[in-house]
């Protein structure tokens, strides 16, 4: 009897202890799967923001160009009119008529 007593307290332990090992086998499992679902979900986050970065990058590229551009039409019609002004106060010079300016043919030797 005591054979049977022992192989009937045997058998249930055996399967307790397989099924936590189950348990833990399939939680690991679970664990990792949920790391690298979060660890790709993070590195497709890192990807779109680098892309909207580069792409705020370009903008900002064209946009210091623009001033540039800008900055230089500035200068140089700010130079004509200053120097206009200032040849008409300091020298007395003004700009020619159009209808009373005259052409002379050159003729070439």
């Amino acid at each position: 009897m005591s054979t049977v007593a022992e192989t009937r307290v045997a058998v249930p332990r055996t399967r307790r202890v397989a099924r936590r090992a189950f348990r833990s086998g399939v939680l690991w499992i679970v664990v990792v799967g949920t790391l690298l679902a979060s660890v790709v979900a993070i590195n497709v986050v890192v990807l779109r923001l680098n892309v909207e970065l580069d792409e705020l990058r370009r903008t900002r590229a064209e946009l210091k160009a623009d001033i540039a551009t800008d900055r230089a039409q500035l200068s140089s019609a700010s130079a004509n009119a200053r120097i206009e002004s200032e040849a008409a106060s300091k020298l007395g010079l003004v700009a020619a008529d159009p209808n009373a300016t005259t052409y002379v043919p050159l003729e070439r030797p």
